[in-house]
């Protein structure tokens, strides 16, 4: 059984030093073919570029996580250039998306400039022809969906996904992809979500170094959980381990043009 994983969302600038080389070192015991390494800002956008120069297995995305402070306008406009730049290194836009978290500590923060930067990070991809990888859950996904459509955008990738039955059912009806994480092993609202989405829209990610409770409570986020992941998705869905491992390769390979 061809057991080979690719990681669809991890942040590995993120990473301590030695626990990065752990990773890295642990490449071909770990199966990984390949780990998407999303872009928190611009300097994080140079570290996944040089990372990706040492290792053929990191795939560099470029963007801005919303979970922060917007960019200042010279940041913004060094980050547009450096993605003009290097897009024919990148496997895609990402990690852009809505402030969904912050707001829930500032209810009063203005949405607007965050939706404005998201549909710069959107035409960009459009205008490259990458995918995008999106930090957009529960009803800010409404508000994306509402963006990808306008632009026609059809590689869309939710990571992490949460977000209500309306909206999942939207989405699968747009072809848009979610990446699963560990937590699948104590999320109930998680295995639900395994239940509904379709097997050939799904990827798997750890979404790293973010750590994760139940059986990985105390433990690094390290690619190798995402076998556990899959081991999960097979028993959620009813079928075969070999049909989960391949049929999510297939679908991530051909997602990021790997």
């Amino acid at each position: 059984m061809n057991e080979q994983i690719i990681d669809a969302h991890i942040h590995l600038d993120m990473y301590k030093e030695r626990e990065l080389q752990q990773i890295l070192q642990q490449v071909e015991s770990t199966k990984l073919d390949a780990m998407i390494a999303v872009s928190y800002h611009f300097a994080s956008c140079q570290v996944n570029y040089a990372l990706a120069k040492q290792s053929k297995v990191v795939k560099p995305a470029f963007g801005f996580h919303p979970e922060q402070d917007l960019p200042i306008e010279t940041e913004l406009a060094e980050l547009i250039q450096f993605i003009e730049m290097h897009h024919k290194e990148a496997v895609a836009i990402g990690e852009v998306g809505l402030p969904y978290y912050k707001r829930q500590n500032k209810p009063n923060l203005d949405l607007n400039p965050y939706i404005e930067l998201l549909e710069v990070f959107i035409k960009l991809a459009k205008r490259f022809g990458l995918p995008i990888s999106l930090h957009a859950v529960y009803e800010d996904a409404d508000i994306v969906c509402d963006l990808l459509e306008k632009h026609s955008i059809q590689k869309a990738h939710f990571h992490w996904f949460k977000g209500g039955k309306r909206t999942i059912e939207r989405m699968v009806a747009n072809g848009y992809l979610i990446s699963i994480t560990p937590d699948i092993y104590y999320e109930q609202e998680i295995q639900d979500l395994v239940y509904m989405y379709p097997l050939t829209h799904l990827m798997m990610e750890t979404d790293g170094p973010w750590p994760f409770e139940g059986p990985f409570a105390g433990k690094m986020t390290h690619p190798k959980m995402i076998h556990q992941t899959a081991h999960k998705i097979a028993h959620l869905k009813e079928q075969s381990l070999k049909d989960i491992y391949k049929q999510i390769y297939t679908t991530t390979s051909q997602f990021f043009s790997l």
